[in-house]
């Protein structure tokens, strides 16, 4: 095996991929091939300068460390969601395409075999998977959700380069088979949701079944034998016309009476 070389690491994955017939498969895989290659061609990172493992209805791409993250992270932003749009305009829906992608940096050896090894590359590898990724990418409008490791936050998107705005950044742990990842969620935060990733709210244990005021903010009995309500301005009744001014009415819980 070779010695691990620094490089950037870049994932994209193709939705409900399985879903698909043969046909609408081969079609999506050229799809996602023609972003791919328009995208690392925008972002000034030619062939020479990276390697492409093909994952079926993934890519993965080593691209050359010296290539500049910051360009590419910028690309990814812009000319993507622009790249999807187009594609899926006149497309049915059996060949629409919606994409999922990581963006790390981190060691990877190749093998004899052309295999590629490095626990970065693993760890790309389990974001891409993660099922709040996969949910973020449901909540998605414009059909594309991007995640970048914490040494990609840390070295690029925290810094501010042009185009590259911080707060647009939101920080989530999903878990995976080997523990809890941490990795930046490009774009709006998920729906509030706990951090189990099961999709269901935990209930409030002071609030009564279906929602409403807690238990024990509920309010007082009044002290008073008759309950008031008071109406300001003007009204209109339900048989028409038009009241004019307060309206107080008294209600007797004793009588059962309107004490007006």
């Amino acid at each position: 095996m070779n010695t691990p070389v620094n490089h950037t690491i870049l994932l994209l994955d193709i939705e409900r991929y399985s879903d698909r017939d043969d046909i609408e498969q081969a079609f999506l895989r050229r799809m996602l091939y023609n972003i791919a290659d328009q995208t690392l061609d925008a972002a000034g990172i030619g062939p020479g300068q990276r390697r492409r493992a093909d994952r079926g209805d993934s890519v993965m791409e080593l691209i050359d460390a010296n290539a500049p993250v910051s360009v590419l992270l910028r690309t990814l932003l812009t000319e993507v969601p622009v790249q999807l749009r187009e594609s899926n305009r006149l497309a049915a829906s059996s060949a629409q395409i919606r994409l999922r992608a990581v963006l790390a940096t981190g060691y990877v050896a190749i093998d004899a075999h052309d295999g590629w090894v490095g626990s970065d590359l693993n760890h790309a590898c389990r974001l891409l998977d993660a099922k709040l990724l996969r949910e973020a990418l449901r909540e998605r409008s414009d059909d594309f959700a991007l995640c970048v490791s914490d040494s990609v936050h840390q070295g690029i998107v925290r810094h501010g380069h042009p185009g590259i705005q911080p707060e647009d950044f939101h920080h989530i742990t999903p878990e995976s088979k080997n523990g809890v990842l941490s990795a930046w969620l490009y774009g709006s935060a998920l729906s509030a949701r706990p951090e189990n990733e099961s999709g269901k709210e935990t209930p409030n244990p002071a609030s009564p079944v279906g929602g409403g005021v807690p238990l024990e903010e509920s309010p007082a009995e009044p002290h008073s034998p008759a309950a008031s309500a008071q109406i300001m301005g003007d009204q209109f009744g339900v048989a028409g016309g038009t009241n004019h001014g307060d309206l107080n009415f008294s209600f007797d819980r004793r009588t059962g009476r309107d004490q007006r």
